[in-house]
């Protein structure tokens, strides 16, 4: 599988630490959380560079909307998308929710530096016992997840019941949903949170 640099998003200085960026599997590269993600990591000093996946660049192409690729084809467009960037070793990698799981799945392989995922899928949402962690316990890579406590696919009590590796760093958003953002009587915004993640990926990208 061969994929094109000329069709990614770029955000930051040119000599800065790289990130590979993937979108989940609803929204495509530019929505909103990637755009506010990818500019505010960019200006924290990161080359942040996004990605489509084959089914979402058929739905900006074709006007369709096919569902996600299975993840066969996803594990080897990631593993693509790491070697037209230089290799994994130059990279950290990670995206949002799917686009984060399957870059979990490709970290070690691809000897990448290190992984942030926002919002990982830990199971469907009312399906908990349909976990998505076997390889969890045992990455390598530093791993940094940022997810919210009421996450449907994962909440803090949830997560707390899995085995997971050393390697793996999970840092809470107060209140936070799949996307991070609390509920307004939270006393909590979507802004602190996102923020907050965000801080907390640039310094692990830069680790």
């Amino acid at each position: 599988m061969s994929v094109d640099p000329a069709e990614f998003l770029y955000d930051g200085p040119e000599d800065g630490p790289k990130f590979a960026f993937a979108h989940g599997a609803g929204a495509p590269m530019d929505s909103e959380f990637m755009n506010v993600v990818a500019k505010k990591l960019g200006e924290a000093g990161v080359r942040v560079v996004r990605f489509e996946f084959p089914y979402m660049a058929k739905r900006r192409t074709l006007g369709t909307r096919p569902g996600p690729d299975r993840a066969p084809v996803l594990v080897e467009h990631w593993k693509a998308v790491c070697e037209a960037l230089g290799g994994g070793e130059t990279l950290a990698i990670g995206g949002k929710s799917m686009g984060g799981r399957i870059a979990s799945m490709v970290a070690d392989e691809v000897s990448a530096r290190r992984l942030v995922c926002f919002g990982y899928p830990f199971h469907p949402p009312g399906a908990p016992e349909k976990t998505r962690t076997a390889h969890l316990a045992d990455l390598r890579t530093p791993t940094l997840i940022l997810q919210g406590e009421r996450d449907p696919f994962g909440t803090r009590d949830d997560v707390g019941a899995y085995t997971l590796a050393d390697t793996i760093h999970i840092e809470w958003l107060p209140s936070g949903n799949h996307d991070l953002a609390p509920p307004a009587k939270s006393g909590h915004t979507k802004k602190s949170n996102w923020e907050t993640a965000i801080a907390a990926a640039a310094q692990w990208i830069k680790g």
